[in-house]
């Protein structure tokens, strides 16, 4: 039985460049996700870490929690691969993501937008599924990484590795 605390839904404004919109959070920050997913990184260590060149989270910073910011590696102006773990580019561009289907007008930025929401506690199940399902296919990367590296030679597919960072998976483990 849920507390009185896990009852208060909470809405959420957002005002970016990119989007004018409201969802509601109904879970827990961090918790009740679905047993198919386990994220091995949050999306504040995915900052930290240098995912998406720095660009991706700039001006919708007001919409997550602050402390999501402290250590992350942002660059306002352009994207820079320099920002990213592996210091190589593994990003398509938006347009690319749009041709092949991959957004949602729920989360225009993507993937990572729609993971920061899920990690919040926002839930849509359909599209959750959906967005399960395309980061559960990111293992047959993984299967390259360890097919083709030795364990933690971090220098063996750099732009595959920081790809795999991109969805979560801790690719400098593997």
């Amino acid at each position: 039985m849920r507390t009185m605390d896990q009852l208060r839904l909470r809405v959420v404004s957002v005002k970016d460049r990119m989007q004018r919109a409201r969802y509601i959070l109904t879970e827990p920050e961090g918790r009740n996700f679905d047993p198919r997913f386990h994220p091995e990184l949050t999306p504040k260590e995915m900052l930290a870490l240098g995912v998406f060149g720095g660009k991706y989270m700039t001006d919708c910073r007001a919409e997550f929690p602050a402390n999501w910011f402290i250590d992350a590696k942002l660059c306002p102006t352009r994207h820079d691969p320099i920002l990213n773990c592996f210091g190589v580019n593994a990003s398509q561009p938006l347009s690319e993501w749009r041709r092949k289907g991959w957004i949602h007008p729920a989360d225009p930025r993507g993937w990572f937008q729609w993971y920061c929401r899920y990690f919040m506690g926002r839930r849509m199940p359909e599209e959750d599924d959906r967005q399960i399902r395309r980061w559960l296919a990111i293992k047959r990367h993984i299967a390259q990484i360890r097919n083709n590296c030795d364990r933690g030679d971090l220098s063996c597919r750099r732009r595959q590795r920081q790809a795999v960072l991109h969805w979560a998976y801790d690719s400098r483990k593997m």
